[in-house]
């Protein structure tokens, strides 16, 4: 049903079904669709609540239809997670395309969110089909696991999903090691067992220089 074409743009290919998508994010399409406004990015009143909470603005659209839509975002790569009963945590402008069938909600994560000025939830998202999210140039999937565990700079996290488990390491950051003085007040500490998504260009964040 998701297909890449090229890194930068992706095709849906729909008999009936339908897609959850980041709002403005269609390019084309071809056959016969519907379009539906879709309210913040989670599902119920908690979802809206906490978007309404942190101001984050994430308008998510409902595709339906039979025939093809194509999607893509300001030239950013894309990239494909498969998901099986499990569950991704993404931030919100990261994510481009879910499965109708996947549930999305919202998560409390701390510091790193008001850090990055993206309040203090990441989305999430849950079942069994498929997502398309965004990177600033193509991501890189790092394997977590109990032996080795995976430290991250904020600026550059995308996603993650697994049995992981995240914490913060404040006053020290990947620029200080070489004697730069600036950057991240912090870096991001993954545990556990599975897969953390990096994107090779940070995003600006509130915490600037330290």
């Amino acid at each position: 049903m998701f297909r890449l074409q090229g890194s930068k743009v992706l095709a849906v290919d729909m008999t009936g079904d339908a897609v959850k998508a980041k709002n403005g994010s269609m390019v084309a399409y071809d056959g016969e669709m519907a379009f539906k406004k879709l309210s913040g990015g989670g599902e119920g009143l908690r979802g809206m609540v906490t978007r309404r909470l942190t101001g984050e603005q994430m308008t998510v659209m409902e595709v339906k239809g039979q025939g093809t839509c194509w999607f893509a975002d300001r030239a950013s790569e894309i990239n494909l997670v498969t998901l099986q009963g499990d569950k991704l945590y993404v931030e919100a402008g990261n994510l481009l395309v879910t499965d109708a069938g996947l549930r999305t909600g919202t998560t409390f994560t701390g510091v790193r969110g008001a850090s990055q000025g993206n309040g203090l939830f990441t989305t999430t998202v849950e079942g069994h089909g498929q997502a398309a999210i965004l990177s600033d140039g193509p991501a890189v999937v790092l394997r977590v696991t109990p032996q080795y565990p995976l430290t991250v700079d904020p600026g550059a996290y995308v996603a993650h999903q697994g049995d992981v488990r995240q914490s913060f390491q404040s006053g020290v950051t990947f620029r200080t090691f070489l004697g730069e003085g600036g950057g991240e007040a912090f870096q991001i500490r993954f545990e556990g067992d599975g897969l953390v998504y990096v994107q090779p260009s940070e995003r600006t964040t509130i915490a600037g220089d330290v």
